[in-house]
């Protein structure tokens, strides 16, 4: 599936991609929804309701992403809630093997997240990933979020890269497509970012299971 004598650079997501996404849709979906509804006096079901209006309202866009956007709409300390469950927060079978061969091999490797660097931090405390990475880029820093291709444009002008020698992996189409846009060479998705949900079918773009799968890496 990859000709890695063609990549000189790999730009890895990390939620859905390096990690499962069992944790962020628990958190949003489940988590928050009940300490929304005991702040401020209703029912779950309603505040379900309320929050996918709110979520809906500015998805794909960097306060989506920004934990100190949502502790202020929702008046919840966000950062504290993630850690109420971060016993969830699990690296993908496959990944670290993935990882540790990238790491002997010539390529560059740079995790690029829309994460905010609060959620980043907590994750990377969980999991000790950041030792396989070059460089940790959080749109955050940009002001920009990976779904917008001027995105791409600023991670460039930060850490110059080899737009057709690029390969990105990421779980999420709208970020694979702000990429092709911009002209990165190579990318691919996972066909199963959270554990708990079923694999997903007719994606748009080349996907693994398994990160192992693309080895070896040369």
């Amino acid at each position: 599936m990859i000709d890695w004598r063609g990549i000189d650079t790999v730009f890895l997501d990390m939620d859905g991609t390096l990690l499962d996404l069992h944790f962020d849709n628990h958190f949003w979906l489940e988590h928050v929804p009940r300490q929304y509804a005991g702040r401020h006096g209703m029912a779950l079901d309603e505040a379900r309701r309320v929050l996918m209006e709110k979520y809906e309202a500015i998805t794909g866009t960097l306060d989506w992403y920004c934990i100190d956007y949502w502790s202020d709409a929702l008046e919840l300390d966000i950062a504290t809630l993630k850690r109420d469950i971060e016993h969830l927060i699990a690296v993908r079978p496959g990944v670290e093997r993935f990882l540790l061969a990238l790491k002997d091999s010539p390529k560059r490797v740079v995790l690029v997240t829309n994460a905010h660097q609060k959620s980043l931090a907590l994750k990377m405390e969980n999991t000790g990933l950041e030792r396989y990475f070059d460089a940790l880029l959080c749109s955050h820093d940009f002001g920009l979020p990976k779904e917008d291709p001027a995105f791409w444009d600023a991670v460039e002008e930060k850490f110059p890269y080899d737009r057709a020698r690029t390969l990105l992996i990421d779980d999420s189409a709208s970020v694979l497509e702000s990429a092709r846009q911009a002209g990165i060479g190579h990318l691919l998705s996972i066909r199963q970012p959270d554990s708990k949900l079923p694999p997903r079918d007719a994606l748009p773009f080349p996907a693994v299971d398994d990160l192992s799968e693309l080895l070896p890496v040369a």
